[in-house]
């Protein structure tokens, strides 16, 4: 599903005590081919003088929540000509010295994400308040912070409203991370999806503790599988890796978060909750550059295709599964269309 993006120059990786870094400097180049489309053609033919830096508040490693984020910024990179650096903070201890770093470097917009660099960017964008930031998944108020965020509870909600159709025993389960606010619009979004098609449906919700344990979640879901449920959806980040082994092992179903995780086994892995980390950071660093860039929050949700649901908002390179089936696959569309429409209201439980 994904494309990998390639800078026009060589990429410089540099290994720091706390961090790796890449820049990328991409320069539009000319082109035969013919006229692209009226959409095509807004981008800027000349390059920015702008820099941008992407922090992740953690190595990006198998997560793709943040692998996606650095696609994003480097596909914006080359397609407006800034030059752009990815640094992957070794731990959470690291992501104030990287933020602080980007300030004494002069980058003109500095990302970050994720509640786990919530305290730094407070402290950094306070004592820096001429300097433009930006966090992904998360809010931070502050006068120079543009906070994108995502309605995830209404994909979940759609991804419920699926499993409830879609399980033959009446019994669901969801192998969350960490009970914190943020994985409530995961779990409360995806419950009040199911009761609302099948209302007679036992759901059985567990949380790893991390967003980076696989054997523990791999270990919860074989619980929840002995309990009887034959749909358990990972929403545990990388530890959803133990939720796909044991749904291979033992034969229920499950799905994945972020990208379209089904085309790893489509046997078992049949949906994939959908968050579009890399469109929003491509969409804030074309902001910046073509001077629409605005502080505060912005959100993206089913309407803005922030967030989706494989087979219902986006299709798959995958066959649809049995277990799921197209008749499903319809009513789910509907519920879509009604949420964006208004008709159904999925209320964001952290408010």
């Amino acid at each position: 599903m994904k494309k990998a993006l390639i800078s026009l120059f060589a990429v410089t990786v540099l290994m720091t005590g706390c961090a790796t870094a890449k820049t990328d400097t991409a320069t539009p180049k000319a082109s035969n081919a013919p006229a692209a489309s009226a959409d095509a053609t807004k981008a800027p033919t000349a390059k920015s003088d702008k820099k941008v830096i992407l922090i992740t508040p953690e190595k990006i490693g198998v997560n793709p929540f943040f692998a996606q984020e650095d696609e994003g910024v480097k596909k914006a990179g080359k397609e407006f000509g800034v030059v752009v650096k990815t640094v992957e903070s070794t731990d959470a201890s690291a992501i104030e010295q990287n933020l602080r770093a980007a300030v004494a470097d002069n980058y003109d917009l500095i990302i970050t994400s994720s509640f786990e660099s919530e305290d730094a960017l407070k402290k950094v964008a306070a004592e820096n308040p001429k300097k433009s930031f930006a966090i992904i998944d998360t809010v931070v108020d502050l006068p120079n912070v543009r906070s994108v965020v995502f309605r995830e509870h209404e994909a979940s909600y759609l991804l419920g409203a699926a499993a409830g159709l879609a399980t033959k025993k009446n019994v669901v389960g969801m192998v969350a991370a960490v009970d914190i606010p943020l994985i409530k619009k995961f779990t409360v979004g995806f419950q009040e999806g199911l009761k609302a098609t099948n209302p007679n449906a036992k759901f059985i919700v567990n949380y790893v503790g991390s967003f980076t344990d696989p054997a523990k979640a791999k270990e919860l879901a074989l619980t929840q599988f002995a309990q009887g449920a034959d749909f358990i959806a990972g929403a545990s980040a990388v530890g959803d890796l133990g939720v796909f082994e044991a749904a291979k092992e033992k034969g229920f179903y499950t799905s994945g978060q972020d990208i379209d995780r089904t085309v790893t086994d489509p046997e078992h892995i049949v949906l994939s909750q959908l968050k579009g980390t890399d469109a929003v950071a491509y969409q804030t660093v074309k902001d910046f550059v073509n001077g629409s860039f605005k502080f505060g929050a912005v959100d993206y949700g089913l309407k803005e295709d922030g967030v989706g649901l494989t087979f219902v908002t986006k299709e798959s390179k995958s066959t649809l599964s049995p277990f799921v089936g197209q008749d499903v696959i319809t009513k789910v569309k509907a519920i879509r269309d009604d949420i964006v429409s208004g008709k159904v209201k999925v209320e964001n439980p952290v408010k």
